[in-house]
């Protein structure tokens, strides 16, 4: 919905309500949205009889959920891949910070240029603390035709950025932003090993209040590599994203979760935390019956939301999912 045709009392409601942290969001003349239809997951795998485990348990995840949601998954030790609505499109909201600093870190090995303090510093804000102001800068001083640049030579063909400054409206996939991932995680031409090295570890010390959704039920040895997002608007209600890269120990796996038409951001934590769960389990089959061997995700999750044409951004808003 662009702003031009969202009244001055409706932008002030959904304004207090975001301040205020209010969960569910401000209704503009939208129906509510109807239930999912439970969805049935794709798989393949080297693995016997991974691939049919795999579908069964996310799809028993989705069951009765009212999200719609996207799915897409890699094991590279297994050579397993998993995906559900994978090319469907979804507001990006702050999931789209990793990929502003894929873009700043190609754009400085194209230019064969280091960071500058200033630079480390927005990053670190903006990966590790979700900080909408730093995300801002960087992409205004990157500019939309950089990132497209870097879409089309990462092979994330279904990405759009967002028009007008609003980056938390680039239109994103599960399948771009797992491709994103693999990039993250594995040698090759288009991320330097420094440049894949340095983003990793910033998102390996994202605070931990936003270290929600992929992350629940992983392997307590594993090391988590994490950006989440989430975005109220009139229609599709809540979006509540959460890529996640895990390896380490013997692991090497990635997950991408997308969910939209949520009624409040706690029904998108708990649907990407079922299906998280899920495939950790199957996954680490050896560790999945000892629930003190896998990771908790935080009891309060925080996150920014950012700024549309109908409300000004969040710095940071809190939510109490379900365990």
């Amino acid at each position: 919905m662009s702003g031009s045709h969202v009244s001055r009392r409706a932008r002030g409601a959904l304004s207090v309500a975001l301040a205020a942290g209010v969960l569910a969001p401000v209704a503009l003349g939208a129906a509510p949205a109807a239930a999912a239809a439970t969805p049935t997951v794709s798989c393949t795998s080297g693995k016997a009889g991974l691939a049919a485990k795999l579908s069964k348990d996310i799809t028993a995840a989705l069951k009765g959920r009212k999200s719609t949601t996207a799915v897409a998954l890699y094991d590279r030790r297994t050579k397993t891949n998993c995906s559900l609505r994978a090319t469907s499109t979804y507001d990006s909201a702050s999931v789209v910070k990793a990929t502003v600093l894929a873009t700043l870190l190609w754009d400085n090995k194209k230019h064969n240029r280091y960071l500058t303090q200033r630079e480390i510093n927005l990053a670190t804000a903006m990966i590790t603390k979700s900080d909408n102001n730093a995300t801002t800068s960087l992409w205004k001083q990157l500019g939309v035709t950089k990132v497209k640049a870097f879409l089309k030579a990462a092979g994330m063909t279904h990405t759009v950025p967002g028009s007008g400054g609003y980056w938390g409206l680039t239109r994103i996939t599960a399948q771009d932003e797992l491709r994103l991932l693999t990039l993250l995680t594995a040698k090759n031409s288009v991320l330097s090993d420094n440049s894949r090295s340095y983003e990793l570890g910033l998102m390996r010390k994202v605070v931990s209040s936003q270290r929600w959704g992929t992350p629940a039920g992983a392997p307590s040895g594993v090391t988590v590599q994490v950006k989440n997002g989430w975005l109220p608007r009139a229609t599709h209600g809540w979006r509540v994203h959460s890529i996640g890269a895990f390896t380490g120990t013997g692991h090497d796996y990635g997950i991408t979760v997308l969910t939209q038409d949520n009624k409040t951001m706690n029904d998108g934590i708990n649907t990407i935390q079922a299906v998280a769960r899920a495939v950790h389990k199957d996954l680490n089959p050896a560790v999945a019956a000892k629930t003190t061997s896998t990771i908790a995700p935080p009891a309060a999750p925080q996150e920014a939301v950012p700024a549309v044409p109908e409300a000004p951004a969040v710095r940071m808003l809190t939510a109490t999912p379900r365990s």
